[in-house]
């Protein structure tokens, strides 16, 4: 049974950062296209930053990019998400999710499974 639990999650006040856990299990990450999307209130689940080991380039959605990094440890089966200068706009609800190979990286509609939520919040 695939399973992906979510962690790392808190209050942290602008300018801050956070790491962001995601613990799976049922299949590794070398199977599975991964990644990290968020859902702030009112707002549609958008793409934060996703890997797969078939695109050797990782997404990043471009209101994260030189302040998030996204990384895995195989070993361990987990997958993480630093993020560093922290703003207000990115409180949201971040959930980690799975899909096969192929297609778009950051399509959420492609994403099978999903962890439950962890959530951030960021204080101005």
């Amino acid at each position: 049974e695939v399973q992906l639990q979510a962690s790392g999650g808190g209050l942290v006040q602008t300018g801050g950062c956070l790491r962001l856990s995601c613990a799976v299990s049922g299949f590794t990450l070398d199977d599975f296209a991964i990644g990290w999307f968020r859902q702030a209130p009112g707002k549609e689940r958008e793409g934060v930053s996703c890997i797969s080991s078939s695109d050797p380039s990782p997404y990043y959605a471009d209101s994260v990019k030189g302040r998030f990094t996204i990384s895995s440890d195989n070993a361990k089966n987990t997958l993480y998400l630093q993020m560093n200068s922290l703003k207000p706009e990115d409180t949201a609800v971040y959930y980690c999710a799975a899909k096969y190979h192929g297609g778009y990286l950051a399509q959420i509609s492609e994403y099978d499974y999903w962890g439950q939520g962890t959530l951030v919040t960021v204080a101005s």
